[in-house]
């Protein structure tokens, strides 16, 4: 009997296996990769250990190029690099405007200090936002003085990209912020189609998906719901609804444990109206921006991957994916 029940076990497993296998779905012969640009081309910088509330200006790695993170000139270069999307951060300023800067304080790249939307855009301005960066632990700060007044507004974003495709990271849970995004797009036509997507806190994505009709709008919440439900039932072929019509950021080394990961799980996400967006392996106090961001990275996204691209290195993925001009 004990025989009869290991072997009947043994089957199962196996038909479950073949149930999620991956090699039972051609990829789509238009498949497609479309790549994010992080930050836009930006300095990067050592991830370990960082945190939320770790500055990242003090731990940048040696310049290779002059370009600040969420800065006019950063979201060019990563166009020119092939970049689709470029995400940037947005905050609300005392003034009623929504100044891009990644950072909730000003302590970490400028040279004031104090919660950024508790300033207004004029002393934004002001701001060198390239002070803090160190590549030596203090001992050199190699761009003070050439980040002076380039802090940009949400519109100066929109205007000097009419053709520009972005995704935009709500910082807090305000639905505010969603409500003046929304009244910023709707003053001109061109400038809602650039708003690609939104994500962030709950209150504000949800809040710009109803207020604008986003299709790609989702919260670091509903991602974990979507991975953990999915890992857990997805071998019946069931996609739970945390997993519907959203889009889903997935480490690159957590996505192979995922039933049917690539091909099988792609077509399920799919035919549940959403999508897939592959970022960087997942290291724990890792804050959750690893990307693609290597060649080796690169070549361990799937052939025929159908879906996204997170980068932090858009001048180094953009040009090895699509033939772009190499550097920036």
């Amino acid at each position: 009997m004990l025989r009869k029940i290991l072997i009947g076990l043994a089957v199962f497993i196996a038909l479950v296996f073949v149930w999620n296998a991956s090699w039972r779905v051609t990829p789509p012969a238009d498949a497609k990769v479309a790549l994010i640009a992080h930050r836009g081309v930006h300095q990067t910088f050592d991830n370990n250990g960082l945190g939320n509330d770790g500055c990242s200006a003090e731990r940048i790695e040696t310049p290779t190029h002059g370009f600040f993170e969420n800065t006019l000139p950063s979201m060019e270069a990563a166009f020119a690099a092939g970049a689709d999307i470029v995400e940037f951060d947005i905050h609300p300023t005392t003034d009623g405007q929504l100044a891009v800067l990644h950072d909730w304080t000003l302590d970490c790249h400028t040279e004031a200090s104090g919660v950024t939307r508790e300033q207004s855009m004029a002393f934004l301005k002001t701001l060198d936002i390239a002070y803090g960066y160190t590549a030596d632990g203090g001992k050199t700060f190699p761009f003070r003085g050439q980040g002076v007044g380039m802090m940009p507004e949400l519109r100066e974003v929109l205007a000097a990209f009419p053709e520009g495709r972005f995704l935009v990271n709500f910082k807090s849970n305000e639905q505010r912020e969603a409500d003046m995004l929304a009244a910023v797009v709707n003053d001109d036509p061109v400038w809602r189609a650039e708003i690609w997507g939104v994500y962030g806190g709950d209150p504000p994505t949800m809040r710009a998906q109803q207020l604008l009709g986003i299709d790609n709008a989702w919260t670091r919440k509903a991602t974990i719901d979507c991975v953990t439900q999915y890992a857990g039932l997805g071998w019946t072929g069931y996609v739970p609804g945390p997993c519907h019509n959203t889009r889903i950021m997935l480490p690159i080394n957590v996505a192979p444990w995922l039933w049917g990961w690539p091909n099988l799980l792609l077509e399920r996400m799919h035919a549940a109206g959403s999508e897939v967006i592959l970022l960087g392996a997942f290291e724990a106090g890792d804050p959750g921006t690893s990307g693609i961001d290597t060649l080796e990275e690169l070549a361990k996204v799937p052939q025929g991957f159908d879906g996204y691209i997170w980068t932090n290195r858009i001048e180094v993925i953009g040009p090895a994916l699509k033939g772009t001009p190499e550097g920036v």
